[in-house]
């Protein structure tokens, strides 16, 4: 692969150059030919970042950009201590699904921006509270902001959340065998078991689904669950295989969930 350049596109938010500067990094330990003057980063404008006023969906969300593990920020407070009817700052159904599940009592409004400009919001008390993720709040170093912390047992997340992805051209062999040595063989594993799911379902970006996969020893374990387009219905699924069958669960668990919800998570 000598003689060549290799260029990261990323979104010009902190963290996504964050990310990036990570993809960089490892790509520099596998790459030996490589300096770090021959693996460039270069800024692109998405969708997502030029249209803030309307939710993802609205503005073709899917794909506009990679989402990360979801976690709570509050004003000093936890979900539970919140009165009744204040406002809590999300741009996903899912999410509004999943908060109402645990507080049917307070009201979800449509939040847009980086990082940065949702702390603003929050500090103007134009929110009592926001969702936002822990990958991204621990690596721009804002933990300080954290008041609550959920589990994803709580809040499933979104598949593939807190993952960097890296892609190339089909035909780009030398890149392809590069970028398998770069690439996270667990996480891999897990991320074939969630997006599985999602084939299966054909949603779009309105779909509310959460699905999440963890490995332990030799088992893939999975856990999903759908809202019915309304958030009135939930349902949910939780299996486990070996490893080599990541995505053959994936599948099952989709195809059962699709079959028992009666498509209600479509239009």
């Amino acid at each position: 692969m000598k003689n060549r350049k290799i260029i990261i596109g990323s979104r010009g938010s902190k963290l996504a150059l964050i990310y990036a500067e990570k993809a960089r990094e490892n790509i520099l330990k596998h790459a030996k030919d490589f300096g770090i003057e021959d693996v460039d980063i270069k800024e692109i404008a998405t969708k997502g970042d030029q249209v803030q006023d309307k939710r993802l969906s609205e503005v073709g969300g899917k794909g506009l950009f990679s989402k990360s593990i979801e976690i709570e920020l509050l004003n000093n407070k936890n979900l539970k201590d919140l009165k009744s009817n204040s406002v809590i700052g999300t741009s996903s159904f899912r999410r509004e699904f999943q908060i109402k599940k645990i507080r049917s009592d307070v009201q979800c409004k449509l939040i847009r921006g980086n990082i940065d400009t949702r702390l603003r919001k929050l500090d103007e008390n134009l929110y009592d509270a926001i969702i936002l993720s822990y990958a991204g709040i621990n690596s721009l170093g804002l933990n300080k902001s954290i008041t609550q912390t959920f589990s994803t047992s709580e809040i499933i997340p979104c598949a593939g959340q807190g993952v960097i992805a890296l892609q190339c051209r089909e035909n780009d062999i030398e890149l392809i065998k590069l970028l398998d040595l770069v690439n996270h063989k667990k996480t891999y594993d897990c991320i074939k078991a969630e997006r599985s799911v999602l084939k299966i379902l054909e949603g779009d970006c309105e779909t509310a689904v959460g699905a999440y996969a963890n490995i332990e020893g030799e088992k893939i374990t999975l856990e999903v669950e759908l809202f019915s387009l309304d958030g009135k219905n939930r349902f949910y699924l939780k299996s486990s295989k070996g490893i080599e069958e990541a995505e053959e669960l994936g599948i099952e668990i989709g195809s059962a969930l699709k079959k028992q919800s009666n498509n209600s998570y479509k239009k």
